[in-house]
């Protein structure tokens, strides 16, 4: 059995940990594993590497992708498609192990269903809103580098008395902000599931301050939804293949607010992609190496159009169309919980 293997879209800590594992299943197997580079980019133009058991083994502590990644979509060109589908052929393969998120995997159900290509999805993205999956790896990562960035920031904004606002990213899902903000004590903090109430923030950070507390931390999601009144604006208008607009400046304009209501000096910090990069954590190695066998195993199996995922604490395998057909937004109740310190 001759297997592709791609990740697509942004990069996380824990994908060299998900191809060791896929590697090791199919090579003990007896079989062969090309690694695609840059996504469905490489897919389409055929481009890919031998991956073995020795050219693997030492990888899994390492951040990002060695296959390399993009936002490429067969799907914006039909002539991509009919070229993926080509270079497939060509390559010899049998099957193909697609690593990403939403639209990624989008775009491996869509192969699976129009053309019967023989696709495994495994679940990635920092921002853990797949569905069907209980966490997604690269999520820990990520909340505990937000999580030590806010400690640090919170020992400048003490020394200068001032509110510093932290932008994490979360377009439609508040999973980092709400766990990070939780995890480093914030004082409020702004998710897009949620309506932002400024007048109650605001309250917040000014009770808090005449109480003795002389400065603040507001985690906000990339995503956050301010009222138009406010003036918020995406940076650009520019979207991705898969029709995304590029988000960014909610942090800037929190701070703005912050300080024009409540009078108190207030900075942000955009993290951007500093919440991708670096060694994967513990948890986010295993899990990555866990579904990576997982994936390798349902190959093996000949089970395609299935994705592995993580429900409590076993692999199992869903359907792809069910993972893809609907975002895993915060569960409410976390916020909630945060929400039982946005008070005095």
């Amino acid at each position: 059995m001759k297997v592709g293997i791609l990740t697509g879209g942004g990069d996380c800590p824990g994908l060299n940990a998900v191809i060791r594992g896929a590697v090791r299943v199919i090579g003990n197997a007896g079989g062969e594993v090309i690694g695609l580079q840059r996504g469905w980019r490489g897919a389409i133009d055929g481009i890919g590497t031998p991956l073995t058991l020795e050219n693997t083994a030492d990888i899994l502590w390492k951040g990002g992708t060695i296959l390399g990644s993009s936002r490429t979509n067969p799907y914006k060109n039909p002539e991509d498609v009919k070229k993926l589908l080509a270079s497939y052929e060509r390559l010899g393969l049998d099957a193909l192990i697609a690593i990403g998120g939403d639209d990624t995997l989008g775009v491996a159900n869509k192969l699976y269903n129009d053309h019967k290509l023989n696709t495994i999805g495994c679940p990635k993205t920092i921002d853990n809103d797949l569905s069907c999956t209980d966490v997604t790896f690269g999520f820990d990562t990520s909340i505990n580098i937000c999580m030590e960035s806010i400690d640090r920031l919170r020992t400048t904004a003490e020394s200068h008395q001032r509110i510093i606002v932290v932008e994490t990213m979360g377009r439609h899902a508040g999973w980092i902000a709400c766990e990070a903000g939780m995890a480093g004590s914030a004082d409020y903090i702004l998710v897009p599931e949620m309506k932002v109430d400024i007048e109650a923030m605001c309250n917040v950070l000014k009770k808090r301050r005449e109480a003795g507390k002389m400065w603040g931390i507001v985690v906000a999601s990339e995503g956050a939804v301010i009222a138009p009144e406010e003036g918020y604006v995406t940076s650009n208008a520019k979207v991705d293949d898969f029709g995304h607009v590029s988000l960014g400046g909610v942090g800037e304009l929190v701070a703005s607010i912050i300080e024009k209501r409540t009078g108190i000096e207030t900075r942000h910090v955009i993290l951007g992609h500093l919440q991708r990069g670096g060694t994967p954590s513990a948890y986010d190695r295993v899990l990555g190496t866990r579904l990576g066998v997982g994936a390798g195993r349902l190959v093996i199996a000949k089970k395609f159009g299935r994705m592995v995922a993580l429900q409590g604490t076993s692999i199992v395998d869903v359907a792809l169309q069910d993972a893809v057909g609907k975002l895993k937004t915060l569960d409410p109740s976390f916020y909630q919980d945060a929400a039982e310190f946005f008070t005095v």
